[in-house]
């Protein structure tokens, strides 16, 4: 189950390379692409609880570090929420 970093740019242009513990995150965000900022939560929730599901079927526990990621991602996006059209960029994977 290889580890996958994500890299995104936020609404106020800062960079940030979040955490997966499982590639299955390429299965939800695309390269390049940019999400309003409540869909790339929204996909952020999906995929890394997915990972941490992918974690738990393979050691038999849920992947905490996921769960971090996914907390840090949530309070980044709460500091956006006023601002029209904010959006999210994945620039790229990190393998």
């Amino acid at each position: 189950m290889p580890v996958v970093h994500f890299e995104v740019v936020w609404p106020d242009g800062t960079t940030e390379a979040c955490y997966s513990p499982s590639s299955v995150i390429k299965e939800h965000f695309s390269e390049g692409q940019s999400y309003p900022l409540k869909e790339f939560l929204h996909i952020s929730e999906t995929a890394l609880n997915a990972a941490s599901e992918r974690v738990g079927a393979r050691f038999g526990f849920a992947c905490s570090s996921a769960m971090d990621q996914l907390s840090v991602i949530k309070t980044r996006c709460t500091g956006f929420e006023n601002i029209p059209d904010a959006a999210v960029k994945m620039t790229r994977f990190i393998d």
